[in-house]
């Protein structure tokens, strides 16, 4: 597959940084491989200390005790709502397909045409169980991380996740627009999220909370998820204190 100047320096990094040169049984100094390493990388400062105080009256209502975790499939809205919410609610936001990219130092098409899917979803898992850590922030989640049971078990621990839920229509318009979406590359777009629906919906349902993705503006959507996170009243903190 001919790839250009660019993903050439990016796969030559990648190797460099997270495949093994020769192998240990060969007698070559090991090096991490992508799963082992691509914790070790992360966010910027920018977002650890973005944490800023909130409004009177969302201080008052809305839980940012942890962060605020979304989820959903590609073209839901997540990192559009997501940078809108934390600014709305002066928290830090991060996206975890960037903080993936920059782990790696190459672009999630690279990593799953190079490595594979099942690798990326190893990196995936390690960042997001990461970005958890520390100061409450807002979460945007690729498409399939929520299906990992890890990754579950993890938001529920450390998180609140969201649901935004869109109609396929919607997310069909939505991902019609750029073409850097690995899993939508080969076959009919409509099909595949059809699919993804059938496969990923089941764990989306365990989300703490479902928001109606529509094609209304995002400041509307916004608004909806906060209205939203003002009804949790969190069983884990009582079971927490009953403990």
């Amino acid at each position: 597959m001919a790839i250009s100047g660019q993903s050439i320096g990016c796969r030559k990094s990648f190797q460099r940084r997270f495949r093994h040169s020769r192998s240990a049984s060969a007698g070559g100094e090991p090096v991490l491989s992508f799963q082992q390493r691509i914790p070790l990388s992360l966010s910027g400062p920018d977002v650890m200390s973005a944490q800023s105080k909130l409004k009177k009256d969302s201080a008052k209502t809305v839980p940012v005790e942890k962060s605020i975790v979304l989820v959903g499939l590609m073209g839901a809205g997540k990192t559009c709502i997501g940078t809108r919410l934390a600014k709305k609610l002066g928290m830090g936001f991060v996206d975890a397909d960037d903080e993936i990219e920059t782990a790696a130092d190459c672009t999630i098409e690279e990593i799953f045409n190079q490595y594979g899917e099942q690798a990326f979803r190893d990196g995936e898992r390690r960042v997001i169980a990461r970005l958890l850590e520390g100061e409450p922030r807002v979460v945007a989640t690729g498409g399939g991380a929520f299906a990992s049971p890890e990754t579950r078990e993890n938001v529920r621990r450390l998180g609140i996740s969201i649901w935004l839920k869109a109609d396929i229509d919607i997310l069909l318009q939505r991902v019609s627009r750029r073409n850097n979406r690995p899993l939508l590359k080969n076959g009919n777009k409509r099909e595949i999220l059809e699919r993804l629906i059938d496969e990923r919906y089941p764990a989306y349902g365990e989300a703490d909370l479902t928001v109606e993705s529509g094609s209304e503006s995002p400041d509307i959507t916004v608004a909806k998820v906060i209205d939203a996170l003002k009804t949790i009243d969190d069983p884990r903190q009582a079971e927490a204190a009953a403990e």
